[in-house]
């Protein structure tokens, strides 16, 4: 059995706005094992990000974690279940020990510094070098590991002088500058052009084989999820639909919410003149609907769909669905 380093338990965020309060994710549990890549998939506003962020309580007001535990399992076998921990404590482990990398790298770098001073603080605030100054030869180092071209020069830049595909480089080389334990990618490749994701999702690859990291790649591009990952959590309206390896997942999707996924991405060596569509909207999680919350939209749904909250069965070895189907 793979060790886990994450143990998801009940995880719940809610929002409380206005309009009243949307429950972006409720009751979702799963385990990340040391060394994998696993990825989250789903449509916009399925709960990926929010759960990736509740991890290290970055949630924001008007969010709020309501219930669960992060139980984080250390390389010197302690365990620690990190929404215990208050503020000072976490920001310990954040950006240190469990790093991410957000979608959008224009708003994840400040215009106002260069490049390689805002590397070399994120090194400075965890103790890893004394001063900036003194940073800046490690910065060259990170940047040439992320084949930014020029480093010497480049470290010098500001934001704005940087393409999109070396901005989202540097915000990777500002993962990796503490050696983190968990790298989690936020959609890495989203905002580039189809070259420069493959080039970000094979430095990814690189960096996790070198650094003997655990990934947890967020993303709706099922081509990414086949290409880098081992495992796949599909979420649904802030739950978990099905938990299963890349090939479960593929060749034997079982909850009808994954089947439509996987039917709506175009296949280059089938001719097809009209991709299926999954039918209906996401809907509105301030009230969301009873029992299992695909039901609306599922070809299958029966009377106890719409009554009765579907559990996370293990249907085969390692492969989860929560679906009164099984």
């Amino acid at each position: 059995m793979p060790e886990p380093i994450l143990e998801i338990k009940d995880l719940s965020v809610y929002f409380y706005t206005y309009a009243g309060v949307v429950k972006a994710i409720e009751k979702v549990s799963f385990d990340v094992y040391r060394g994998e890549t696993l990825a989250l998939v789903g449509e916009t506003g399925c709960g990926k990000s929010v759960t990736s962020r509740a991890i290290t309580k970055l949630i924001e007001s008007p969010g709020k974690i309501v219930s669960g535990q992060v139980i984080y399992h250390r390389n010197d076998g302690s365990t620690i279940d990190l929404l215990k921990l208050n503020e000072e404590e976490i920001r310990e482990i954040r950006g240190n020990e469990i790093a991410y990398i957000f979608q959008d790298p224009h708003s994840s770098l400040d215009p106002l510094y260069t490049i390689g001073y805002q590397i070399a603080e994120s090194m400075e605030v965890h103790g890893r070098i004394k001063n900036i100054k003194e940073g800046i030869p490690k910065v060259i180092s990170i940047l040439r590991e992320v084949l930014l071209p020029d480093p010497e020069r480049r470290v010098k830049n500001y934001p704005h002088e940087l393409s999109g595909g070396m901005k989202q480089r540097v915000v990777i080389g500002t993962g990796i500058a503490n050696n983190p334990k968990i790298l989690i990618a936020d959609e890495p490749t989203t905002a580039l052009d189809v070259t420069v994701q493959a080039q970000i999702l094979e430095l990814l690859n690189e960096l996790k084989r070198k650094y003997n990291a655990t990934v947890i790649l967020i993303t709706h591009n099922l081509g990414v999820v086949a290409e880098t990952a081992q495992r796949v959590i599909v979420m649904y309206a802030g739950k978990v639909a099905e938990i299963g390896t890349v090939e479960q997942i593929f060749k034997n999707p079982l909850h009808p919410y994954t089947k439509g996924l996987l039917k709506a991405v175009p296949n280059p060596m089938i001719k097809v003149e009209r991709l299926e569509a999954i039918p209906g909207t996401v809907p509105n999680l301030i009230t969301p609907p009873g029992g299992c919350r695909f039901h609306p939209r599922c070809p299958f749904a029966k009377e106890i769909c719409r009554k009765k909250v579907p559990e996370l069965k293990e249907i085969e070895d390692g492969h989860f669905v929560a679906c009164h189907l099984y």
